[in-house]
């Protein structure tokens, strides 16, 4: 959507950024009254981050579903929030997004599994220690039981990222990246039919493209464009 980021209040004149807050209303006086005093941007952001502090203090005081389903719901509204075109700047796929994507597949797992592993809680309070810092577990670490959470989680990342690129081809037009990304599209849509049940190295190329193909439409540069191509050839596109 674009929108117009700086405003300014009708009531004290007071200007401000849409962009950093997310409110129309006024920080100073509180008033409703505000209008844009700049040209539209395309803005899908907001101000939203997702913090943990409050599940990971309860690690040791409360059973691990009980995380499991908090930490679920942290993520939840934070993914819910997210976007990735701030003023009309195209932002990366971030690993704290990716991690708050995997938390939640995994945190349905555990909510309806009758008994964890070691492995599988080990792995699960790596994520909710790691995923607000933007740390998310290497594909050695992943339980064979969680591997399908991981590349559900991925590709419904990926789509949502997806999305956003070609809101932002709209403005900024280029054939080659949207015969990239419609490709793409259709290896996200094969992991999802699967369930996610696909080979980490599978999971991780499929971000891999994604990012590549927002590195060269952010910056232009051609090397990420080759990589894109190079990755997707890697899952058969």
């Amino acid at each position: 959507m674009k929108i117009r980021g700086d405003r300014q209040c009708k009531e004290c004149e007071t200007r401000w950024s849409y962009y950093e807050t997310g409110e129309i209303t006024c920080p100073e006086c509180g008033s409703l009254r505000s209008v844009g005093v700049e040209d539209r941007k395309e803005h899908t952001a907001s101000p939203v981050t997702l913090d943990l502090t409050d599940v990971r203090n309860r690690i040791d005081d409360v059973p691990i579903s009980e995380l499991a389903a908090d930490a679920a719901e942290e993520c939840r509204s934070f993914v819910r929030q997210y976007g990735f075109i701030d003023a009309g700047e195209l932002q990366p796929l971030s690993d704290a997004y990716l991690a708050a994507r995997e938390l939640r597949h995994v945190a349905g797992y555990v909510e309806h599994t009758m008994r964890l592993t070691d492995d599988e809680e080990y792995y699960l309070l790596e994520l909710i220690r790691g995923a607000d810092q933007g740390e998310r577990p290497e594909p050695a670490a992943v339980p064979d039981s969680v591997r399908d959470a991981r590349g559900l989680a991925y590709a419904t990342a990926v789509d949502h990222y997806r999305s956003d690129l070609r809101v932002y081809l709209d403005d900024h037009p280029d054939e080659t990246a949207r015969q990239l990304l419609s490709t793409l599209a259709e290896h996200g849509k094969r992991i999802t039919a699967l369930d996610g049940d696909v080979p980490l190295s599978t999971s991780e190329a499929l971000v891999g493209t994604a990012r590549s193909l927002g590195e060269y439409l952010a910056t232009g540069d051609e090397s990420s464009l080759a990589q894109a191509q190079h990755r997707l050839d890697t899952l058969g596109g």
